[in-house]
């Protein structure tokens, strides 16, 4: 007999969670304005609103936060993580910044430029996410997404719809001049196209067009040990490989990386950017310590750095991935027996549920996912997040709504945090969900919005 699959982990500490009746949850959804971000974390059963810290550290890592080095300068926790850096990914350069989007703030600073510096500048790419964007439009830039065509169908079974169209690449490349290409961003895995990988020849074809134009390529490499994860068990050749090689592989064709440690660092907080390019770290860390703090701590408490170092190397083990991806595979074959669309095939760290095919009588712009992320909540305590129109945010130029080809719930999945039971409980709500979709007819309209990363504060009340 065949064994059965289980954990490569054992329970050590637990947290509680509350249930709540529907009741409570329609006056608390009420009072947080519909936005989900504004739900207090006692208020939900089970939270999929990100990946991002929520995931249970390791023994060997709660060691080493007992060992960090608060020392201002030179700590000893900063050369553990920058060891790490090296032995993972190959870069000596880094600078350490408190999370993900601090990196990138740190690095567009030096390559795009502050204020309205990015004014006629583009950043090509696969689908920015949310901060990404952000960061690029806050400085007058625009951003210009080259994924696949096969991404925008979440029913098409590519391996790789984190890909990047290499002949709208280099449709970019060719038909602007080199100072208004500062970047290349490719993200890896791809978040908002469902959590989808980048292939190996994929990354290469990327690189050799960026290298011919001169254009420096960097990773957002939030969940880069996912996306070596696929290409072993996805692509032809690296079957045999271990996930550690396919790593130094990978980032063997960029130029830099920004990290948010928050995913595949398996930490609570912290982030960095590492680079090849000895002046361009220089010139970055002028911006580091204006933004974040001293080149060896930027922002992070040395116990951090040290809990880092350790899941850096976690994160590539191939025990601990075959559990973490597998898990999301479970709950996406569970949505899929339910009859509910998903981005297909599963993706590395979330299951993105197609909202336009579930919900198919609210109106565009009534903020299709948005509304079944709301219906998720009321019907089963479980909070996701929104990945459409509302994440879209306007066209900074004409005010316009821009609406994007998918409008995804993501149930995004913390490691090592629920079982498998907590999978079942999540689909079942969803398949209620479905089962009364055809009485949903109408979403929601903002009262108050931000000008800029809206979703995470818009104040929304139902359409009438």
């Amino acid at each position: 007999m065949e064994l059965p699959w289980a954990e490569p982990y054992r329970m050590k500490t637990i947290e509680p969670i509350r249930r709540s009746t529907r009741e409570d949850r329609a006056a608390w959804i009420r009072e947080a304005k519909y936005n989900l971000f504004n739900l207090r974390s006692e208020q939900v059963y089970i939270d999929l609103l990100t990946d991002s810290g929520t995931g249970a550290m390791s023994s060997a890592q709660w060691a080493e936060m007992m060992l960090g080095d608060e020392s201002y300068a030179g700590a000893s926790s900063y050369y553990k993580l920058k060891d790490s850096i090296e032995e993972v990914f190959g870069f000596t350069s880094f600078l350490p910044c408190h999370q993900g989007r601090a990196a990138e703030n740190v690095l567009f600073s030096a390559l795009i430029g502050v204020g309205d510096a990015g004014a006629g500048k583009v950043v090509p790419g696969n689908s920015h996410f949310d901060t990404t964007k952000g960061h690029i439009e806050f400085r007058k830039a625009r951003t210009i997404d080259c994924t696949i065509a096969e991404a925008f169908d979440t029913q098409a079974d590519h391996p790789f719809k984190g890909n990047v169209d290499l002949g709208k690449l280099k449709a970019v490349l060719e038909s602007h001049p080199r100072e208004a290409v500062p970047v290349c961003i490719l993200t890896i895995t791809c978040n908002s196209s469902g959590g989808q990988p980048v292939s190996m020849e994929n990354i290469e074809g990327v690189s050799a067009l960026c290298r011919t134009h001169g254009v420096p390529l960097f990773f957002d490499s939030a969940r880069f040990a996912e996306n070596a994860y696929f290409i072993k068990t996805r692509e032809r050749g690296y079957a045999d490989k271990d996930v550690r090689s396919i790593v130094r592989e990978m980032f063997s064709y960029a130029d830099g990386m920004t990290m948010s440690s928050k995913k595949d660092g398996i930490v609570n907080i912290g982030g960095f950017v590492a680079f090849r390019d000895e002046a361009l770290w220089q010139k970055a860390s002028t911006f580091n310590i204006m933004f974040e703090g001293f080149n060896t701590y930027g922002g992070m408490a040395g116990r951090d750095m040290g809990a880092l170092s350790v899941g850096l190397k976690e994160a590539c083990e191939l025990d601990y991935l075959e559990s973490r991806v597998g898990q999301v595979a479970y709950l996406g074959g569970l949505l899929t027996e339910y009859g509910i669309a998903v981005q297909r095939p599963y993706g590395g760290h979330a299951i993105f549920v197609d909202a336009r095919r579930l919900l198919p009588t609210v109106p565009k712009e009534e903020f299709i996912a948005q509304t079944l992320g709301i219906e998720l909540y009321l019907e089963a305590g479980v909070r996701g997040i929104e990945i459409g129109t509302l994440l879209a945010d306007r066209d900074p130029d004409t005010g316009e709504e821009r609406y994007p080809a998918l409008e995804l719930l993501r149930l995004a999945i913390p490691r090592r945090t629920y079982t498998n039971d907590h999978m079942k409980y999540i689909a079942a709500g969803l398949a209620n969900v479905k089962e009364r979709a055809a009485s949903i007819r109408r979403g929601y309209r903002i009262v108050r919005e931000a000008p800029i990363m809206r979703h995470f504060t818009v104040e929304l009340t139902p359409a009438e």
